[in-house]
């Protein structure tokens, strides 16, 4: 039991901070490119996942900015909706 946990906690840290990098815009992560985050984590498994938790990423939310207007599809737009 405890060598699968060796195994599956190393594997399940490297597999968070990778979708977490990949999915966060290039404005959330800090000190090297997003690219180089995403090489260190996979290349320098576990500390590189470790490295990035703590220094590489900001801890706000994902995504655009709160201040940028997201797009919208016609179908989900109100103001268009209002205007059939």
């Amino acid at each position: 039991m405890v060598r699968a946990l060796l195994i599956l906690l190393p594997l399940a840290l490297t597999l968070y901070t990778f979708v977490d990098c990949a999915m966060r815009d290039d404005s959330q992560i800090k000190k090297i490119p997003k690219w180089g985050w995403l090489l260190a984590i996979l290349f320098l498994q576990p500390l590189g996942g470790i490295v990035y938790l703590f220094i590489g990423r900001n801890r706000g939310p994902k995504g655009p900015k709160p201040g940028k207007k997201r797009i919208l599809p016609p179908d989900d737009d109100p103001d268009f909706l209002r205007s059939l």
